[in-house]
């Protein structure tokens, strides 16, 4: 009885080894971590590949931005006027200002390229380009 018993473990052992090659050899897709018998699903696979596309995608958006406040004239209050730095992870924007005065108000946008401007930037459009910048 003992003899049976050792040659069917034996056995079992040899038909799991054979499984476990003739699984690796047919390419088989990876599987869940911790389950070495469960694949992943379809789904799952195309779930990663469309992660990576949306973090591709995001490095192009305009998703860093400063806001700087500031009175530009001696002789006004409230902090009218504002730079706005609108830029993406590789420092690629724009950066606007409006400046208020007392009868007027000018707006001007700049290129930034890199985390710099070709144009002269003012101090506090300079702040808000660096305030932009992730650390």
């Amino acid at each position: 009885m003992t003899a049976l018993a050792v040659l069917s473990l034996l056995t079992a052992v040899a038909a799991l080894a054979l499984a476990g090659m003739a699984w690796q050899r047919s390419g088989a897709r990876p599987t869940l971590s911790g389950s070495e018998s469960e694949p992943l699903p379809e789904d799952v696979l195309g779930l990663r590949q469309e992660v990576a596309a949306l973090r591709a995608e995001a490095s192009a958006a305009l998703r860093h931005l400063a806001v700087v406040r500031y009175d530009a004239f001696g002789d006004m209050g409230g902090h009218l006027s504002w730079s706005l730095a609108l830029l993406d992870d590789a420092g690629d924007g724009v950066v606007l200002t409006s400046i208020h005065g007392r009868s007027e108000a000018r707006s001007y946008a700049k290129s930034v390229t890199g985390w710099k401007c070709e144009q002269q930037l003012s101090p506090e459009e300079e702040e808000a380009i660096a305030s932009a910048r992730p650390r």
